[in-house]
């Protein structure tokens, strides 16, 4: 093949397939490069509030109306019966000791529960990612985009204002000429590897290891009495992201519609070692023989795929962008699972390189604007992972962890609703990274746990939680750190309202909006 093509996207998961559609509506020509084939097994699993929205925006944007019922969990089922997807109302948190099974607390201090929505219409997803990358790599190719699979790439040249890709496919060289190349191939792919770029740590991260699997027979907790309540919670624990969280690391619990469950680790290297990670499969029985509970959850569980072991789970790039090419934020940066944070952000680098191309393509703003973009792709790889080192700090004491997530929560729920009401110039990057007020207390509040972690000091529960509720005051608009709720938090739009202020509005303004609005 020796066409040119505007965008040549290497890498044909979520993300270069969005991107992929969004340029065809830009009158760009592109090319898909796959080096397997699909429908294949991917991670990257559950959605989020943000990230539905940013889909929802990228659709209404490019005018990619089959995306909309991706959305929600109703719609989806409505429109795409055929593409496994799973039920998400929020957050389920369970904190459990080494050797001992999973007891409850009556103030529920070892448990947390956030609820992302108000009922499963309007939910989030999980996304069996083999559905739903083909399925989308097919709309794209419906929209235009050229689609190679089994292709290997192995090397690219720039040269002007062109770039050269060049490789094999089943046997036969590929060169693919093209104006800009997209690494949307994930940590350590093409461009990193044949532009040798050097890794860049993540200053003060734990080294971490994960290994997971898709699993049949996983109990969900509710009919398990380790996790039974009198009181009724915000959602069923279970139709939500699972996290049991243990001094070390945590595990991920995802349900699908047909059955199978996305279940994985996430430890660091300490507890890997002892755990003989790196031995895989084998390494999964000792996993569960640590806890008792989470044991008795997969005591009928089996795996449908083979395990996959990862030795080094985070990654920076020390570049995310050139004068001819960009890593997606998949690409560029991963930290960790927790909090689901690879998605949006693979989202918010989409949306920002669909503004780049719309607006700067046959212009000499282009080169700046691609180095702009990798800049802040690599902030906000960077911002991330300073908040979930300080998560794997607070991680042996639960009610640090579970008070230093609201501002996950905070930030994530303020973002998503100054969206909805057409506010984005409130908050731009991930994480509030870019409001400074609220920046500087997570920053404050994450230097006590990493500081107290490695001078084995011990920080106050009660005083901690208190300031990370001062800290957040400014962004929360959902009721968060609130101790009468004890650790559970449903969706209760009178907090929006309540803090309508805090969005530049009005409350009356803001009950209007809501009282006609269709995500509530």
């Amino acid at each position: 093949m020796t066409t040119d093509f505007d965008l040549a996207i290497a890498g044909s998961g979520f993300g270069g397939a969005l991107l992929a559609m969004a340029a065809r509506r830009l009158g760009l020509s592109v090319l898909l490069l796959e080096r397997g084939t699909h429908p294949r097994f991917a991670i990257g699993e559950s959605t989020s509030p943000l990230m539905n929205l940013l889909i929802e925006q990228i659709a209404a944007r490019y005018d990619l109306p089959r995306l909309l019922p991706l959305t929600t969990y109703g719609a989806w089922q409505r429109a795409y019966p055929d593409v496994v997807c799973g039920l998400k109302r929020g957050f389920t948190y369970y904190h459990h000791e080494a050797g001992q099974p999973f007891r409850r607390d009556p103030e529920r201090r070892n448990q947390l529960m956030v609820a992302a929505s108000p009922r499963d219409e309007i939910a989030d997803t999980h996304w069996l990612r083999s559905d739903v990358d083909w399925f989308l790599v097919r709309e794209a190719i419906a929209l235009g985009a050229d689609y190679l699979d089994e292709t290997r790439l192995s090397g690219v040249e720039f040269g002007g204002t062109q770039a050269v890709i060049t490789g094999e496919r089943r046997g036969q060289p590929v060169r693919v000429p093209a104006r800009v190349v997209v690494d949307a191939t994930g940590p350590r792919g093409f461009l990193s590897r044949v532009l040798h770029l050097p890794e860049s740590a993540f200053p003060g991260y734990p080294p971490t290891q994960t290994l997971y699997s898709h699993f049949v027979g996983v109990r969900r907790c509710e009919t398990m009495e380790a996790f039974q309540s009198e009181e009724t919670p915000p959602y069923p624990a279970d139709d939500a992201a699972l996290h049991h969280v243990f001094d070390g690391g945590w595990m991920w619990v995802l349900r699908f519609g047909n059955g199978v469950t996305s279940a994985g680790v996430a430890v660091r290297d300490d507890l890997a070692e002892e755990l003989r990670l790196a031995e895989g499969e084998a390494a999964w029985p000792r996993f569960l023989a640590r806890f008792p509970s989470v044991a008795e959850q997969f005591a009928e569980a089996r795996a449908v795929y083979p395990f996959v072991y990862a030795p080094r789970l985070s990654y920076r790039s020390s570049a995310a962008a050139g004068e001819n090419w960009v890593l997606l934020p998949s690409a560029a940066g991963f930290v960790d699972p927790l909090f689901s944070t690879g998605m949006p952000l693979t989202l918010l680098g989409i949306e920002r390189l669909g503004r780049i191309l719309e607006e700067s393509w046959d212009t000499s703003e282009l080169s700046a604007r691609f180095q702009e973009y990798g800049d802040v792709t690599l902030a906000e790889a960077d911002w991330t992972a300073l908040f979930i080192a300080a998560c794997y700090a607070a991680m042996p004491h639960f009610p640090l962890f579970s008070a230093f997530s609201m501002f996950y929560f905070a930030a994530a729920s303020y973002s998503e609703m100054a969206r909805r009401l057409e506010r984005p110039h409130l908050v731009r990057r991930f994480l509030a990274a870019d409001h400074s007020a609220f920046a500087s207390g997570l920053r404050h509040c994450a230097q006590q746990l990493n500081c107290a972690t490695r001078h084995h000091e011990t920080v106050e529960a009660e005083a901690f939680a208190q300031e990370v509720a001062e800290r957040i005051a400014c962004l929360n608009i959902a009721g968060l750190s609130d101790p009468c709720k004890r650790n559970w938090y449903g969706v209760d739009l009178n907090d929006v309202i309540a803090g309508a202020e805090k969005l530049g509005m009005t409350p009356a303004e803001v009950g209007k909006i809501i009282a006609t609005a269709s995500w509530v």
